[in-house]
């Protein structure tokens, strides 16, 4: 029996509410703690990249504990609940710090809420992905019902990144204390009505063998296969670059491009960001492709992006006031990102077929355990180097707003000297960051369309 309409809605559902929760913790939790509750810029960059390489070695742990689950209920769905549960309440915690908090109580406060929240979305992300084969057939259903999910993904995280700050200020005015703990509980609980939705709508209809494989089994079977380890070098050069950019985007906002709501230029660049974005994976790379291959597309990409940086540091020594100006960097960097995301898959995936004709043996989900490894690798070094930047150029918010004042800009009192290192950080690593990517890709990748084809070959045979 194929799928009905309902039970894909209702899991494309659980991935937009699943999507919004991560994408508020991956872009605001370093300014909440840093920025609104003044933790230092140091501790939080340590905190964030400690906690995100653990994430990255325990999702295989979390596969092996619900591979062995057993319940009338199926594997999948019991670890989805409770991980949803345990990780809504976290979320609400981690941006609902006790105002009496500070100093070394308030960083022990950050650490413990960021790092249990990295376990408790770990609980039922790995669940979420790993139930599709024990409730879809093989072939075009289930391709069809991942295109959907991540599709779904997509718009979850484009909500919270367009919405986020506009919402903030419109509960909270401009006490960004109290916006950013009702808009957290207002996600939170959108999330468990979105996955209970999923839990209700979908049923375990047979018994799957999850196959998880260690975090001994990763790193062997990328060791053995140089094109994969070529790939996860360029996929933790590129996300670094672009995260280290994203981290750092809403104090370049707030501190240098000012304004009394500055927040509004922040999320119209955001919107014009996610369309273009989306606009690069949908129709871009489908048009590029008639006419290039896709290492040709991926050199196109990467090029992009160099001269998006390139530019946005050009406009950076220019009295910015109109965020205009902004979407011209823009568009090359978000339509270059949307284009690599997908190219990065293709990649990865035929390194898949040169693994098992080169080792013979097929490491399928082997490899890809490793793509989402090294995402939160690369995201916890970018947050990391993020936070450094703003030490070094002591960015953080200045004195408290009185309740009778209305809008304040921030931008007024920081140093130019602060302005210039932020913007150099967020251009100039990012670029040579997409460079050394070029050079290890151009070094070491082998697989044209033409040899992959050849192993393709050699396989059947």
């Amino acid at each position: 029996m194929n799928l009905t309409l309902k039970e894909k809605l209702s899991y494309g559902l659980g991935a937009v509410g699943k999507d919004m929760v991560y994408m508020l913790s991956a872009s605001y939790v370093l300014y909440y703690f840093q920025d609104v509750l003044g933790v230092s810029a140091v501790a939080m960059g340590v905190i964030l990249m400690a906690a995100r390489v653990f994430d990255a070695f325990n999702d295989p742990i979390m596969g092996v504990i619900v591979a062995k689950t057993n319940t009338k209920w199926g594997k999948f769905r019991p670890w989805l609940m409770i991980g949803t549960l345990t990780n809504a309440v976290i979320l609400f915690l981690m941006f609902a710090a006790p105002p009496k908090l500070d100093g070394p109580g308030l960083v022990a406060y950050a650490a413990v809420t960021y790092i249990l929240w990295g376990v408790t979305y770990t609980m039922m992300d790995i669940p979420y992905w790993s139930m599709i084969p024990a409730f879809t057939k093989s072939g075009k259903e289930r391709e069809g019902l991942t295109t959907l999910a991540r599709s779904c993904a997509s718009v979850g995280s484009a909500i919270v990144i367009v919405f986020t700050m506009m919402i903030v200020h419109a509960i909270g005015g401009n006490n960004e204390l109290v916006g950013f703990k009702y808009f957290a509980l207002i996600v939170a609980i959108l999330f468990v009505v979105f996955i209970t939705i999923t839990c209700i709508a979908i049923k375990e209809k047979s018994t799957v063998d999850m196959q998880s494989p260690s975090v001994g089994q990763m790193f062997k079977a990328l060791l053995s296969n140089d094109q994969a380890m070529t790939i996860v070098i360029a996929i933790v050069l590129i996300n670094t670059s672009i995260y280290v950019t994203s981290n750092l985007v809403i104090y370049f906002f707030k501190y240098d491009f000012g304004g009394t709501a500055w927040y509004n230029s922040y999320t119209m660049f955001n919107m014009f960001g996610g369309a273009v974005q989306v606009l690069a994976m949908m129709v871009a790379y489908p048009l590029l492709r008639k006419k290039f291959t896709n290492i040709r597309i991926f050199y196109i990409t990467l090029g992009s992006a160099i001269i998006g940086y390139a530019t946005l540091l050009a406009i950076a020594f220019i009295n910015m006031s109109n965020v205009y100006v902004l979407f011209i960097p823009g568009f090359f960097i978000f339509a270059a990102n949307g284009v690599l995301q997908v190219l990065t898959t293709v990649f990865l995936a035929n390194t898949v077929d040169y693994g098992e004709l080169k080792n013979g043996r097929r490491d399928e989900s082997v490899i890809f355990s490793m793509q989402t490894f090294v995402v939160k690798l690369a995201s916890g070094i970018a947050a990391f180097v993020a936070a450094m930047c703003l030490s070094i150029n002591h960015l953080s918010k200045g004195e408290e707003v009185s309740e009778a004042e209305q809008v304040i800009d921030f931008a007024k009192d920081v140093a130019a000297s602060s302005k210039l290192g932020l913007r150099m950080t967020m251009t100039i690593v990012p670029i040579f960051g997409l460079i050394i990517a070029i050079y290890v890709f151009a070094k070491k990748f082998i697989l044209t369309e033409e040899k992959v084809q050849e192993i393709a070959d050699q396989l059947k045979k």
